[in-house]
C-alpha cells in the first residue's frame, strides 16, 4: 500500500487507518474522498474524509448520505455510502491505496481516478465544515 502521487480532488480512495491511530478514531481500511487538492507546502500528505456503508446513529450534520456514481469493489462495494465528516484526517501517502479494477486486456493494472463530481464533492465539503463547528 502507498501511493507515489497525490490523488485528485474528489477522487475515492483505500485509507489504512490500522496503525497509529486508536479507537475511537478510524482503526481500519476504509473508503475515503480525496478533499484537498495538490499543495507544493504539504509533501506527501493529504486531507481525507472517509465514508461509511453503515449509517451512523444518530445522523449529525457533518454526516450525508450519498450514492456514488460508481461501485466499489468487495468489501466496499454498497452505492449507497456515508459520509463522515466528523472524522477528516490529514493522512501521509503511505496510508493511501488507489483502488484497483483489475486489468485491461495488455495486462496492464486499472485504477479508479474517477472524481465523485462537484455536485458531491461539495456535499462532502459542507459536512467537512460541520464536522470542525466552521458552520453557522
Amino acid at each position: 500500500m502507498g501511493i507515489q502521487f497525490h490523488p485528485g480532488q474528489g477522487v475515492v480512495a483505500i485509507c489504512d487507518y490500522n496503525t497509529g491511530f486508536i479507537a475511537p478514531e478510524m482503526v481500519k481500511r476504509r473508503p475515503v474522498i480525496i478533499m484537498c487538492k495538490q499543495r507544493q507546502n504539504r509533501p506527501r500528505l493529504c486531507t481525507v474524509i472517509p465514508l461509511s456503508t453503515t449509517a451512523p446513529e444518530p445522523v449529525e450534520d457533518y454526516h450525508a448520505e450519498i450514492s456514488l456514481p460508481f461501485a466499489l469493489p468487495y468489501p466496499f462495494g454498497a452505492v449507497r455510502q456515508w459520509i463522515k465528516g466528523d472524522m477528516v484526517a490529514a493522512v501521509s501517502f503511505d496510508r493511501l491505496d488507489l483502488i484497483r479494477l483489475g486489468k485491461d486486456r495488455f495486462g496492464n493494472r486499472r485504477y479508479l481516478t474517477t472524481p465523485i463530481g462537484h455536485d458531491l464533492l461539495e456535499i462532502a465539503q459542507r459536512c467537512l465544515l460541520a464536522g470542525v463547528s466552521l458552520t453557522k
